[in-house]
């Protein structure tokens, strides 16, 4: 397992830097300042982030999606005649209080 970690000086800091240099796919902040982590869920531009929660839930499986097929960071995935579905994006907020993935 792989963890990348920063250590920042403020929230505005910390979702600065993981939106230039982040995947795009999970990011969590652990703290206990509710404004801070509304802050970070809010503007973090990744598909899912966690609250007090482990990013390895984020998973379709745990999601209720089923199995997964494929895994995709880009805001725009459909290929071919498109619609209104097509062209919205998803972002999962998921709050926790220490939740893990065993």
């Amino acid at each position: 397992m792989v963890l990348s970690v920063k250590i920042v000086n403020s929230v505005e800091e910390a979702i600065k830097h993981i939106n230039k240099y982040g995947s795009g796919h999970s990011d969590a902040i652990i703290t206990e300042n509710k404004k801070s982590a509304e802050k970070f869920l809010k503007e973090v531009d990744s598909s899912a982030v966690f609250h007090n929660a482990s990013t390895r839930l984020h998973d379709g499986g745990v999601f209720g999606l089923g199995a997964e097929i494929g895994i995709s960071t880009q805001k725009l995935h459909a290929r071919g005649t498109m619609g209104l579905n097509e062209l919205t994006t998803t972002k999962y907020v998921v709050y926790g209080n220490g939740q893990i993935r065993e």
